[in-house]
């Protein structure tokens, strides 16, 4: 039986086709996802909040597993002199979720701005978490920035180091 949640229970109210893709309900890395999916990582998106020194709204940066989010290129984008990425605690307490279930579906209506890299351009289909750890949603790239109104912009750059926590 497919888990059932408030993201799965939204898309089914939306009308949005989507696949559910269960696994044991650990953290697992994007690239962990793609292998255990036999996805490609590139379409394998990750969330990652990101926290202003000023106020104003909390981000959710979401891109491909292979590319880490550039806290320079968000800053600029926002108009900020720099940005932060919290801790796993910080941004657990931030949004309710625990990691690895950290979903902008998730989100959607509790005051996040959302950017989503702009590979999403080239891709049909993305999977994305379902909003709980062992929850992966594969939808179409196009649904999900029509739900999310995600703001579509160059935050990422090359992974120099292994953050793909999805």
């Amino acid at each position: 039986m497919t888990i059932q949640n408030n993201v799965t229970r939204f898309l089914v109210s939306q009308k949005i086709e989507f696949m559910a893709l269960e696994s044991e309900s650990i953290k697992r890395s994007a690239q962990e996802t793609a292998n255990l999916f036999h996805l490609d990582p590139n379409i394998v998106y990750k969330t990652i909040v990101v926290c202003r020194f000023n106020s104003g709204k909390n981000l959710l940066i979401v891109t491909p597993g292979p590319l880490e989010v550039d806290l320079k290129k968000v800053a600029a984008l926002i108009h900020e002199k720099k940005v932060r990425i919290p801790t796993q605690n910080e941004a657990e307490a931030i949004t309710k979720l625990q990691a690895g279930g950290i979903s902008p579906i998730a989100l959607l209506n509790h005051g996040f701005e959302i950017f989503i890299h702009q590979t999403i351009k080239n891709q049909s289909k993305i999977a994305i978490s379902g909003g709980q750890r062992g929850l992966t949603i594969l939808l179409s790239a196009n649904d999900f920035l029509r739900i999310t109104k995600a703001k579509i912009a160059d935050v990422a750059s090359p992974n120099q180091k292994d953050n793909s926590d999805l």
